[in-house]
């Protein structure tokens, strides 16, 4: 008799098994230059403005890339001018597949995770490509 075990498909794992990581934050009036020494500290993606409970902005490596492109001193553009306020959220017990197709459809890289009313994480569609990696390689 052959035992089966049963190893969750990558796109059903619960996006609240991809958020244990704390959530970086910078105050309202940190600079850009402050958004990219968080970054660099905390090796993340992006990082929220403020620290409401339910965060209304996010500044993400482009963001601060886009500021040195364009030639501006990042230590003097404030990081809540730069920062994207159209966030778009997923409740924790969503699964992998449902962010995915959410990030997509909105042509994002970061979803904001919610438990309870209330920021529990981000995931990056670089967590998700982990987590489809790892499924494919246990085929």
């Amino acid at each position: 008799m052959t035992e089966t075990h049963s190893i969750p498909k990558a796109g059903s794992i619960l996006i609240a098994d991809l958020t244990g990581d704390a959530v970086v934050r910078v105050p309202a009036d940190a600079t850009v230059a402050d958004v990219a020494k968080a970054i660099a500290d905390h090796q993340v993606g992006a990082v929220v403005v403020g620290d409401d409970a339910r965060p209304t902005a996010l500044v993400t490596e482009r963001d601060v890339v886009r500021v040195v492109a364009s030639g501006r001193d990042p230590a003097a553009v404030r990081s809540a001018d730069v920062a994207s306020t159209r966030l778009v959220w997923c409740e924790a017990d969503e699964t992998v597949d449902q962010a995915a197709i959410r990030m997509t459809d909105h042509s994002i890289r970061h979803l904001l995770v919610e438990r309870d009313g209330a920021l529990a994480g981000i995931v990056s569609a670089r967590d998700l490509l982990g987590v489809y990696a790892t499924d494919a390689d246990q085929v």
